[in-house]
């Protein structure tokens, strides 16, 4: 299914599509590709930004191919890979854990809402708060489906990006909604793809350590169609009508 353009429709609108469709993410990272030993859970809080889906490693350890950890042969894909500069880890060891009562995180997917664009320091906070997740040696994956605005106008991406390495992005024409996944190594690492309104959503690595072979992909555009076949019948009038 194409991706709608959701800045035809009110913010409360696109709330609750939010939440339905981070519902049905975390059931699906949990009935399908997160090994052995990792669950998905939604709005757990971690110190950083309130994620929408959260992965968590369990106490109980797991070997790397004995138990289904998604190794790869080579990193995933993207229209544009980019690499920052090494971040300055003060005891790396205990940074990169955020204590959480059932384990360890090691990944959070964010989608971004009107409201964390809303105004310059919305959108300054989440993107400082982006980076901090990174220094803390967690993966980030982040779905931005509205246009950029006067405070981001090379979309999402780039404020984040900002904070680990200043350097040049141009978005596609037509193409200025972001998918970017982010991996927390030393020197971390953005794999972005952009796209457009009536687009199908990219498939997009969640990343499972601070190696770019340990990922798993995110049922983005199943479960954003599994999101949109439940949303309510008026709203997608409206999102459907020409004046809206």
């Amino acid at each position: 299914m194409p991706i709608h353009d959701w800045t035809r429709m009110e913010a409360g609108d696109f709330h609750d599509f939010h939440q339905g469709w981070i519902i049905r993410l975390r059931d699906a990272l949990n009935q399908g590709p997160l090994p052995p030993g990792y669950m998905a859970m939604a709005e757990q809080v971690t110190g950083g930004p309130i994620p929408d889906v959260v992965t968590l490693q369990s106490r109980r350890p797991s070997t790397m191919d004995g138990e289904g950890v998604a190794v790869k042969e080579k990193p995933p894909t993207a229209r544009l890979v980019t690499r920052g500069e090494p971040l300055a880890y003060a005891e790396k060891a205990d940074r990169v854990v955020i204590r959480h009562g059932r384990g360890r995180v090691v990944a959070i997917i964010e989608i971004v809402s009107p409201g964390n664009k809303g105004n310059r320091h919305a959108i300054r906070s989440f993107a400082e708060k982006a980076a901090e997740i990174l220094r803390q040696g967690i993966n980030l994956l982040v779905v931005d489906l509205f246009p950029p605005t006067a405070r981001d106008p090379q979309g999402i991406h780039k404020v984040i990006w900002d904070q680990v390495i200043d350097e040049p992005l141009e978005l596609p024409p037509g193409k200025s909604l972001t998918v970017v996944a982010y991996l927390a190594s030393q020197i971390p690492v953005a794999y972005v793809e952009s796209v457009g309104v009536g687009d199908a959503l990219p498939s997009a690595p969640v990343f499972l350590s601070d190696s770019e072979l340990d990922y798993i992909s995110a049922p983005l555009e199943e479960t954003y169609n599994l999101a949109w076949a439940v949303y309510p019948e008026f709203l997608k009038e409206i999102m459907a009508s020409p004046g809206a």
